[in-house]
């Protein structure tokens, strides 16, 4: 991948792998997965290796993230294999963070032993829902014993930061359920919680579910009760929310995700992973059988690429540092894309602050409390 000149570099470098295979899809997921099967599993880590080897970098990797899919339907042996492969062909950060999504149906207490011992540092557990109820609605493969098991098992091995997934304005899901699966996950003591509302995504099982009438959301009432209710407990435990979906105890924010939000560099490897060096943004065809026969016949992966003029580069990145609630340094953005933003937005700033969605503190441009429950409708002005 050809970066364009580098003018302004952030702290981190992020490696983001993409794997993309499930058990079976879950009506509501829109990411790029498809069902596994050993000989497509096979030839699909040849061609990652491959992939790597070809990859170089500047200066140190200091944030991974095994991502999916479900990254760990994998073997433990193979994901390992992997994480060394990146690491004897890129320069590492000592103290890089090493992320990886798990699913509690398709990992033991064995596996996760594995890859603790390659260096994977930081574990996503996909638990979504602490309710077996909600969880068969998801169509998610594992029951709440389940996930707690592997929470413990993963404590077991030496994870100390541990990140739970969770859903919330679940069909049927009511504000008193949502603060018992909250109050449930917080009983296991993670690092770090990411907390979505349930969002209909186009061509999905449960967006025609949705257009038929079929699936019973909850009210916008009950859903407002709901983000009170994870206010409430989340800061009840001690959690900070630095992001508007994420919740993170105080210095275990997950790094990897903070550079995504400054819109910083990222390598993206494997089928339908996006890289973005230096203002280059590429995305990987969104087919496994293509991106194998690309990668097998020594040619790129890109099925496209852009290199964003420094005005889009500067609403892009206002855009994704907004879902910060910290918010974003006005000095900073000056200096990386030689634009003022106040100048630049003029009017359009000036009426979301006196809406009570924007506020300008110490440095920064942010949203109130109220602009992230709108942040959708504020990031729509700014684009």
């Amino acid at each position: 991948m050809r970066p364009c000149a580098e003018v302004w570099a952030p702290a981190e470098l992020g490696l983001y792998l993409h794997i993309p295979f499930c058990l079976r899809k879950c009506p509501y997921c829109s990411f790029f997965s498809v069902p596994a099967s050993r000989e497509l599993i096979r030839r699909y880590g040849l061609a990652l290796r491959r992939q790597i080897a070809g990859t170089t970098a500047g200066r140190p990797v200091t944030t991974v993230f095994f991502g999916g899919g479900t990254p760990s339907i994998l073997p433990a042996e193979e994901l390992a294999t992997l994480l060394a492969a990146c690491r004897a062909q890129l320069p590492w950060a000592e103290e890089a963070e090493v992320s990886m999504e798990a699913n509690p149906a398709t990992i033991d207490a064995k596996g996760l032993g594995v890859l603790r011992r390659a260096g994977f540092n930081r574990l996503s557990v996909g638990v979504q829902s602490l309710d077996d109820a909600e969880l068969q609605v998801l169509g998610r493969p594992h029951n709440a014993a389940e996930a707690r098991a592997v929470v413990r098992a993963a404590r077991s091995v030496g994870f100390h930061n541990l990140n739970l997934d969770l859903m919330y304005g679940l069909p049927g899901q009511t504000a008193e359920g949502w603060r018992q699966t909250l109050r449930a996950a917080l009983d296991m003591d993670p690092e770090h919680l990411a907390l979505y509302e349930l969002t209909i995504e186009e061509r999905t099982p449960f967006a025609r579910l949705s257009e038929e009438g079929r699936l019973a959301l909850p009210p916008e009432e009950e859903v407002l009760a709901m983000m009170a209710i994870t206010a409430e407990e989340t800061a009840g435990a001690g959690f900070v929310r630095y992001e508007i979906s994420n919740y993170a105890r105080p210095g275990r924010q997950c790094r990897h995700n903070l550079n995504y939000w400054h819109n910083g560099d990222y390598f993206g490897l494997g089928a339908g992973a996006v890289a973005c060096l230096a203002g280059r943004r590429c995305a990987a065809v969104r087919d496994i059988e293509q991106y194998c026969l690309l990668i097998e016949s020594g040619q790129e992966p890109w099925a496209e690429a852009e290199e964003l003029d420094p005005e889009a580069s500067l609403r892009e990145t206002v855009v994704m540092g907004l879902r910060l609630t910290a918010g974003i340094s006005l000095t900073e953005l000056e200096a990386r894309f030689n634009l003022n933003v106040l100048q630049y937005y003029g009017s359009t700033l000036r009426r979301l602050a006196e809406q009570g969605l924007l506020v300008q503190a110490n440095g920064n441009l942010r949203l109130t409390a109220r602009g992230l429950n709108l942040a959708n409708q504020v990031m729509a002005e700014l684009v």
